[in-house]
C-alpha cells in the first residue's frame, strides 16, 4: 500500500505528500496512472488466412493523475499559500521527479513533464488537479545490484535473480589484466534463448572496457592510460545488448585463458505500482 508521495524539481527542492495525514494542508485524494500502460500491438494480415501475424509491440507514455484537496490551518497556511506551493512544483510544462513509497518498503522513481495543473478558484472544497506526462513508462528503484566476479573460459554460469517487472540493461566493466583480443558476454533469460554480446578489439594490461546496454544510453567505453575513448566499432553488429527479464537471468563472460575480474550493475524496473 502506497504510504507517501515526493515531488522533486530540477533544483532538486522537495515536497511531501503523505497519504495518512493531512497535517501539511494537503490530502491525496486519488492517484491514477500507476498500474501497468497500454502496449500497442503491430500485426500483419494475409489473405485468406484469418486473424494475423504479430510483428512488434510498444508501450505507451504513462499519464499520472493526482487530486490533492487543500485543507488550510488557516493560522499558517491559506488556501492561496497551499495552491502557490503546489504551482511551484508543478506548473505546465514543468519537469518533475516523483518518488512512491509504499509499506514494503518498495521505492519508484519517475521522471515526467507537467500536462496541465488546475485549481478552480470559485467552489467549497479547494483541491487541485495535476497530470503529468511521463514519457519513459517505468518505476525505477532507488537501489543498484552491484556484483563482482571473474571471467571464464568454459560454460560456468552465473545467476541473476531479477526482481523487476520490466526489462532492465546492466553496466558491465572488464578490468584486463593482460593482452587479449575479444570477450564475450552470454545472457540466458527465463525463456532458455541464448543470446550473446560479443566484443573484439586488441586490450592491454591495465586497460578497463566499460558496457553499458542501457535502453536510450547504450556505449561502449575504453579507458586507457587514464583517457576515455568510445569504441562502439569493437561491438560486433550481430551482439545483442543484454536486457536481464523479469526471473531467473544465467550470464557467463567469456575470455580465453586465465580468469579477469568484472564488476556489473543493475536498477531494477517496475512496469506498474
Amino acid at each position: 500500500m502506497l504510504t507517501k508521495v515526493e515531488a522533486r524539481d530540477q533544483n532538486g527542492a522537495l515536497l511531501a505528500f503523505q497519504l495518512d495525514d493531512i497535517s501539511s494542508g494537503f490530502e491525496v485524494q486519488e492517484i491514477l496512472g500507476l498500474d501497468p500502460v497500454k502496449a500497442t500491438l503491430s500485426a500483419s494480415s494475409f489473405a485468406l488466412l484469418d486473424g494475423g501475424q504479430f510483428q512488434s509491440s510498444r508501450r505507451e507514455a504513462r499519464n499520472i493523475k493526482l487530486k490533492i484537496g487543500l485543507k488550510p490551518n488557516y493560522t499558517f497556511d491559506s488556501v492561496r499559500d497551499l495552491r502557490s506551493r503546489l504551482y511551484g512544483f508543478f506548473m505546465p510544462e514543468v519537469d518533475v521527479n516523483l518518488r512512491f513509497y509504499d509499506s514494503d518498503g518498495q521505492v519508484g522513481d519517475i521522471w515526467g513533464v507537467v500536462e496541465t495543473c488546475e485549481a478552480p478558484l470559485f467552489v467549497k472544497e479547494p483541491q487541485v488537479d495535476i497530470s503529468i506526462m511521463c514519457f519513459k513508462p517505468d518505476f525505477v528503484d532507488q537501489e543498484t545490484v552491484e556484483l563482482s566476479d571473474t571471467t571464464t573460459n568454459d560454460e560456468t554460469e552465473f545467476l541473476i535473480d531479477y526482481s523487476g517487472t520490466s526489462p532492465t540493461g546492466i553496466n558491465f566493466t572488464l578490468y584486463v589484466d593482460r593482452s587479449i583480443g575479444d570477450f564475450t558476454i552470454y545472457h540466458r533469460p527465463p525463456d532458455g534463448t541464448i543470446r550473446s554480446f560479443q566484443f573484439e578489439a586488441l586490450l592491454f594490461d591495465t586497460d578497463q572496457v566499460k558496457i553499458s546496454t542501457l535502453v536510450g544510453d547504450k556505449s561502449a567505453v575504453l579507458t586507457r592510460d587514464g583517457v576515455d575513448s568510445y569504441i562502439l566499432r569493437a561491438v560486433l553488429p550481430q551482439s545483442d545488448w543484454i536486457q536481464l527479464k523479469p526471473g531467473p537471468n544465467f550470464l557467463r563472460v567469456y575470455v580465453e585463458g586465465l580468469s579477469m575480474p568484472f564488476d556489473l550493475s543493475y536498477t531494477p524496473r517496475y512496469g506498474g505500482l
